[in-house]
């Protein structure tokens, strides 16, 4: 089945919670699942995005800090799936290019990326935190419609920039969310009728320090929603950051060696 994977960068799940509107309208419909997920350690982005991707923990990884700019020496959504001959996407922030394509970030080379031999195929890839979301996602549909991947990831930044600029308590903060929840409500109608497969979540939260790292629950605790069919919409599932990337593999249906969360899924996955 096909996947859109959304990472809302630094999107605490309290705010998830009172500010993204039109995703509990759909889980209020039954379209889809709303959890609480509680990050790993540090929560910041380089490393979190490794173990979204990787399932494997940051001490483990190796990507403890977001200065450790390598390719990551583990294996990735984008490499199980590129291994089962699936189509592969990304419109994200240029640290995941240099963790599974190519490293350093070469902005004229790498931003917008065409390389059928990587594990990330296509992708639109920025390095300015103001990006913005309304772009990014226009980004990631152009990906969508021309190279229809099996596999997508859209990575948008403003909730994190804003949250450095005003923290967890400002009304900046919150007001990305309800952008990105915005933007969410014009695209994601389109691929769920479509019958993707769609999964919502965020690397970290963000504090009132205008920072994050550490284990404050602003800082850790995160959301995720899903929505497809193949999920249980299981209310009692309590799934896990490092299970992410093997329940992604799972509604692939491509061979891994990944924990996941049999919980989210329907059985028959």
């Amino acid at each position: 089945m096909k996947t859109i994977l959304v990472v809302l960068d630094g999107l605490n799940f309290q705010v998830a919670q009172h500010a993204m509107g039109y995703l509990q309208a759909e889980c209020a419909q039954g379209h889809g699942q709303r959890y609480q997920m509680t990050c790993e350690l540090p929560s910041l982005s380089r490393p979190l995005y490794e173990c979204i991707l990787t399932g494997i923990t940051p001490v483990n990884s190796g990507i403890i800090h977001n200065g450790v700019s390598r390719l990551s020496n583990q294996r990735s959504v984008f490499h199980y799936a590129r291994a089962a001959g699936l189509t592969t996407a990304a419109a994200a922030y240029h640290w995941v290019s240099e963790l599974y394509n190519r490293t350093p970030f070469d902005a004229p080379r790498d931003r917008h990326t065409y390389a059928p031999e990587l594990p990330i195929q296509f992708g639109h890839f920025y390095s300015d935190d103001g990006y913005p979301d309304s772009h990014l996602f226009e980004d990631a549909e152009s990906l969508r419609l021309r190279h229809q991947p099996d596999f997508l990831l859209i990575h948008p930044m403003n909730i994190d920039d804003a949250g450095h600029k005003h923290g967890f308590s400002a009304p900046q903060y919150r007001n990305r969310a309800r952008m990105a929840d915005g933007y969410l409500s014009h695209w994601m109608p389109g691929w769920l009728q479509q019958g993707d497969q769609v999964i919502v979540t965020a690397d970290h939260g963000m504090n009132d320090d205008r920072s994050h790292g550490g284990i404050l629950p602003e800082e850790t605790q995160v959301p995720l929603f899903v929505f497809g069919s193949a999920f249980s919409l299981n209310a009692d599932a309590a799934p896990l950051q490092t299970e992410l990337c093997g329940t992604i593999c799972q509604i692939l249906g491509v061979e891994h060696d990944k924990p996941y969360c049999a919980a989210l899924l329907e059985p028959a996955l």
